[in-house]
């Protein structure tokens, strides 16, 4: 279990590795500790609770469609959202990601961002074991 102990499961879509948060805390961590600023970062919108995903991209590359939407699936799928038929993801670089002062864990405002509407949909694998 390679994830064990760090606050996400880690997934590989096509030629990326994508973080998926486990927790409000956890999301905190993985968001302003272990994301890069240029690394895609994901939620599901309207204020609904669920996991941070990250996109990593040391190459700086356009991520490809087919990618977003698999990792927006699976924002979607790690979230309270689960069961809506189609869920609207926000998505935008990681250095557009900051916490406002005093908020609690998991809570985030976004300067700029995208979003993509998706049936929720598990990742293929994790590393952890969990789908």
């Amino acid at each position: 279990m390679a994830s064990k102990g760090k606050p996400y499961r880690t997934v590989r879509m096509g030629a990326f590795e994508v973080l998926i948060g486990k927790g409000s805390e956890e999301n905190d961590r993985l968001t302003f500790d272990v994301a890069e600023p240029h690394d895609t970062w994901m939620h599901v919108g309207g204020g609904t609770p669920g996991s941070h995903v990250v996109i990593r991209n040391p190459d700086r590359v356009v991520i490809p469609h087919e990618v977003l939407e698999e990792a927006a699936e699976a924002a979607a799928w790690y979230s309270k959202a689960k069961g809506a038929p189609r869920v609207a993801v926000d998505y935008c670089l990681a250095s557009s990601v900051k916490k406002p002062r005093g908020a609690p864990a998991g809570l985030v405002e976004l300067s700029a961002w995208k979003t993509l509407k998706v049936a929720p949909k598990a990742p293929a694998a994790s590393d952890d074991g969990a789908a």
